[in-house]
């Protein structure tokens, strides 16, 4: 079993390979993406050929590993991410859910095919802890043609689950 510091040293491995092909955190143009199918974009973002997602670095998380179905993301919450209590905000764990989960159905597209969240939903059974290294995974559990469905969960390097969720998401037809 990996340890977190495999886990960071990975991690530090793929950023290093997202920057070197050039990649800094954006929205890719659309002459970018035409003609690749989710998964390829995925494989060029991995490829640092597409910008990576703004929030990823907005909440210090990135990916990690994309294949058809699954996406894995890697994150470490930090201060500024407390509630008023002081625990990691629940909309933390919901953005790498989401992320995951709709990632992994995003590398189910097919050129010319999108999708969109439905609905997605966050069951947190543990607290994580600031500075902690987590990875949340997203996978496929259904692809039609017009909805597909996915799950998510979060967990450290041991294995323990700090959250897992599930999503809902309709599919449709680029805009040409």
């Amino acid at each position: 079993m990996a340890t977190t510091q495999d886990w960071i040293n990975e991690a530090e491995v793929i950023r290093a390979q997202i920057l070197a092909g050039g990649a800094v955190a954006g929205v890719a143009a659309r002459e970018q993406v035409a003609g690749l199918t989710g998964i390829e974009m995925f494989k060029a973002m991995l490829a640092g050929k597409l910008p990576f997602a703004t929030v990823g670095k907005t909440l210090d998380y990135g990916l990690i590993s994309a294949e058809l179905g699954e996406v894995i993301f890697q994150g470490a919450p930090q201060n500024n991410f407390l509630n008023p209590m002081g625990t990691v905000h629940g909309g933390w764990y919901g953005t790498l859910l989401d992320s995951a989960m709709g990632c992994a159905v995003h590398t189910m597209m097919p050129v010319g095919r999108g999708f969109t969240t439905a609905e997605y939903s966050v069951n947190l059974v543990r607290g994580v802890k600031v500075g902690g290294v987590y990875r949340t995974i997203g996978k496929v559990v259904h692809c039609g043609k017009q909805m597909a469905t996915a799950e998510g969960r979060i967990v450290d390097a041991d294995g323990k689950i700090y959250a897992h969720g599930t999503t809902t998401c309709f599919l449709f037809d680029m805009p040409k």
